[in-house]
Formats: C-alpha cells, structure tokens, sequence
C-alpha cells in the first residue's frame, strides 16, 4: 500500500516532537479519520531580513500516512521564507513522498493545513497583515478543528460510561 519513501518517514520521522519555544502553533483535526496534527515553528530573519521557519517540529496522532506527511512536511518548510512556505501544497507533499494511496491523500491535505495555521498564528500574534486567501483557509480550518473538538468532549471518560469499571482505554501518540 505505501511505497518505501513513505514508510522510511514513518519509521523514522523527521523533526517529530514538541519544540521548545515556539514563535506559533498550528493544530488541525480531521473529522472522517480522526487525525490529529499539532505543528511548531520557529521564525527568525535571514541575513537578508526575510522571516523563515529557521525551525519545525509536529506531534501527530494518525496513521502511517499522517505520520510520513507530517515529517515530509516538515522537510519541506524548514529553512523557507513564509511565503514560500505557505506556497507548499498538498500535493507536493504526496509527490515528494513519492506518492500515496488515493484513500490517503487527505493526510497530505492536513498536513499543508497545520502550516497554514502555524504561519496564520504568527501573522495574528505578530499583529501583521493576513492575506485574504489565508484568512479564509484559516476560517474553514477553525470550524472543522471545533466540530474535531466538539465531539471529543461529548465522549464520556471511560470511568463515567456505564459498565466502564475498568481504567478504560488512554490513547495518546506524540511521534
């Protein structure tokens, strides 16, 4: 079903983790797969001024798909000024990856998404200019994301479910 490329950044994924300090945090959820993706940057000012991710990481919880697009992502943005980064798409991703089953492709989609919302932050935090394209992603993104949330806080805590009895079920991945 995957091809090496894929499987080698799922089995050794790059940049994954939390980053320390970082400037913004994008975090995005799919509602059909219940993946999850929380994306670091870190931007600095080249020697020329331009801002640039000088450094990226991401949590993810998801599939094998989700997992190798997060870390392609990742390889893909560090180093770019954010304009050229939030001209990385979806499908540059699944090409760089050397493709992925069409039943997958909307990781690669999530992943140009936790982008987006990272640079979308900074630009907010940063009290600058969003462009109108941006704004308008970063306001689909906001509703799927609370819809994500919305329906994981209607799921009762395992203790709290009837019969639960148990320690249920804790399922947590920081790849």
């Amino acid at each position: 079903m995957y091809n090496e490329k894929v499987i080698e950044h799922f089995r050794s994924p790059h940049h994954a983790g939390r980053l320390a300090d970082p400037s913004a945090i994008g975090k995005v959820g799919n509602m059909a797969c219940g993946d999850m993706m929380w994306l670091y940057i870190k931007v600095e000012k080249d020697p020329q001024g331009r801002e640039v991710i000088s450094d990226i990481s991401w949590e993810t919880f998801g599939c094998t798909a989700a997992i190798a697009t997060s870390s392609m992502l990742s390889d893909l943005a560090k180093g770019k000024a954010l304009d050229d980064a939030l001209a990385i798409t979806s499908q540059d991703v699944a090409s760089e990856l050397g493709s992925l089953p069409p039943v997958k492709m909307h990781c690669s989609v999530l992943a140009a998404d936790a982008l987006s919302e990272a640079i979308y932050a900074y630009l907010k935090e940063a009290g600058r200019e969003i462009p109108a394209a941006l704004e308008a992603r970063h306001a689909r993104l906001a509703r799927a994301l609370h819809s994500v949330q919305e329906r994981l806080e209607a799921v009762p805590a395992p203790d709290a479910r009837e019969g639960g009895g148990g320690r249920g079920c804790d399922v947590r991945s920081e790849v």
